[in-house]
């Protein structure tokens, strides 16, 4: 079985708050039921790839303070 995602014409983005010195990551739009997230320094480098309802929670839990550390 093989479980390669062709990324190679995956549009990419960074988050608006990725203006922090080059600590970015990219994640892919492009896909229905995944979300490839890669470090921006590296875009040629490998991917790694969430299901979307996984990481929609993550990104529901990260605007509601969830990984806030004093």
């Amino acid at each position: 079985m093989d479980n390669h995602l062709d990324l190679s014409g995956a549009s990419w983005f960074k988050s608006s708050h990725s203006d922090n010195g080059g600590q970015c990551v990219e994640v892919s739009p492009d896909f229905a039921t995944v979300v490839p997230v890669r470090d921006s320094k590296d875009p040629h480098g490998p991917a790694l790839v969430f299901p979307s309802t996984a990481f929609t929670a993550f990104v529901t839990a990260v605007k509601a303070g969830a990984f806030v550390t004093a």
